[in-house]
């Protein structure tokens, strides 16, 4: 007998999207970016953390079209950010990119063992085995970050590198690579 995977459930849910594509028809009918090109307008790539209390935008004075951001857990320079990056780079007009991770970041705060056990706990089944690369360093990890982008032959000639810390408590950015 073949096992079919499970469906998440959606009791309680706002009717699946519904309140998401409610919200969307209303952006889409102020949307002014229609036919815009792609391009970095401000010549801007940001590499930051997931958490939803940074606004990467907001916090530089940018506006849609302004920068490229590429988002992960710790706001890490991983193989996918620096992928990312050589296209901006090449071919999306930016030439300064700014690495921004923050303060009070999950997975600079716990350990990898203790993010198994969280999630292995939400999910009911053992994630001891997976790896969510928490960051023991943050300045470290940042200073490394800094040197991959500003040494790689794609790039490091090409854009100017900073390494700066979003403090989430103050909406504060602080450069520190």
């Amino acid at each position: 007998m073949t096992e079919t995977p499970s469906t998440p459930s959606t009791a309680g849910a706002p009717a699946d999207f519904d309140d998401l594509l409610a919200a969307n028809d209303e952006f889409a009918a102020s949307f002014d970016l229609a036919g815009f090109d792609g391009v970095a307008r401000a010549g801007v790539a940001i590499v930051t953390c997931m958490d939803s209390r940074i606004a990467p935008l907001a916090m530089l004075g940018l506006h849609p079209g302004d920068a490229k951001i590429f988002r992960n857990p710790g706001g890490r320079v991983t193989p996918q950010a620096l992928e990312a990056l050589v296209l901006a780079v090449h071919l999306l007009n930016v030439d300064r990119i700014l690495v921004i991770p923050h303060t009070r970041c999950a997975v600079a705060s716990s350990t990898e063992e203790e993010l198994q056990q969280r999630v292995g706990e939400s999910a009911g089944v053992d994630a001891s085995w997976h790896d969510f690369n928490v960051v023991a360093d943050q300045q470290a990890a940042l200073e490394h970050d800094v040197h991959v982008l500003r040494s790689h032959p794609l790039i490091g000639k090409r854009a100017l590198v900073g390494g700066f810390m979003y403090d989430v408590d103050s909406g504060r950015i602080n450069r520190l690579a």
